[in-house]
């Protein structure tokens, strides 16, 4: 893609809470303009890791002082309330982390129109057993609110511990990761693919090497606009890792703000839907539908920690 491509941008107004539009999608600790792979310590306060039995296996993201969204196939039949703990501010999965909180969980939402076959409606909400303080290392994202719209080409981040390479794990200390990758339309994302709906959102590049398998699944995908990150996607499935012509698929936060507020009637996320469009001149990131209409196959879920892998091939 063309690095030099100009952006028009745009703030749909609406009201929503004060006090969650001042908190949400600041990030004081984080100075990044281009690339990197291993994320600064605080870079992403929102990202939530989440255990099962003291093991890790899914990302997240907080959207308020006691609530993290994530994605609906992390929480399979097998997995209760209880088997799960959420960290937050934390760096890296195997050293000491000075800036982290945890706590239990003490309920889990699913989208109710969840279908694991398709992966649609593949979204979440964990609410935290107590409420966290926010700091500089633990603070809330931003959601795109209802209408709001990413042009191909817009760039995006995707963040969490996932593996590095199908069958290649994060390399100890398991610092947090980073990438950059490129928003792809629906319909190319739908001519890999053939199963994509617009309750979800693709990005990665066309050639591949960058995708969420550096990231995690339930993991947040954000975009800045001005000071504020706003999460567009939740990391869904993918056909393995960063593969060319197969752009990652997130859950399309947009489409599920009246659901988030029904299921968090107080205290709610701060919302904010925007408009982040490609000048029409400009060339697109992705292939046209004409050169990656012969691509098929079957789409597979993003790289795991193994715990996760296991409980999803149980009936």
């Amino acid at each position: 893609y063309d690095s030099s491509v100009h952006w028009m941008s745009s703030l749909l107004l609406r009201s929503a809470p004060e006090n969650s539009l001042a908190l949400c999608g600041q990030a004081p600790l984080n100075t990044k303009i281009v690339g990197g792979e291993d994320a600064a310590p605080g870079a992403w306060p929102w990202q939530a890791s989440l255990h099962f039995k003291s093991h890790f296996y899914c990302g997240g993201s907080l959207i308020n002082n006691q609530w993290v969204l994530s994605a609906a196939h992390c929480f399979p039949r097998v997995i209760t309330q209880a088997d799960v703990r959420i960290y937050l501010g934390r760096e890296t999965q195997e050293l000491d982390n000075a800036n982290e909180v945890s706590r239990n969980v003490s309920r889990i939402v699913t989208h109710p129109s969840y279908n694991h076959e398709t992966n649609d409606n593949d979204i979440a909400l964990v609410q935290l057993s107590s409420a966290v303080t926010f700091t500089d290392y633990i603070r809330p994202v931003c959601l795109a609110g209802a209408g709001s719209e990413f042009g191909a080409g817009v760039i995006a981040w995707v963040t969490g511990w996932g593996t590095m390479d199908v069958g290649k794990p994060l390399e100890s200390p398991g610092t947090l990761q980073e990438v950059d990758v490129p928003i792809v339309s629906n319909a190319d994302c739908d001519d890999a693919y053939g199963l994509i709906t617009s309750n979800m959102i693709c990005a990665g590049l066309y050639e591949g090497g960058k995708d969420s398998c550096q990231g995690d699944s339930g993991g947040p995908l954000v975009v800045k606009n001005g000071s504020q990150w706003i999460e567009c996607g939740v990391v869904s499935f993918g056909k393995g890792c960063a593969e060319a012509r197969f752009p990652g698929v997130y859950a399309r936060v947009s489409e599920y703000e009246s659901w988030i507020k029904s299921t968090i009637p107080t205290n709610q996320p701060g919302f904010i839907p925007i408009r982040i469009v490609m000048r029409p001149a400009s060339s697109p990131c992705f292939a046209s539908s004409s050169s990656s209409s012969s691509i098929t196959g079957v789409p597979l879920f993003l790289a795991l920690s193994l715990p996760l892998l296991v409980f999803l091939q149980e009936p």
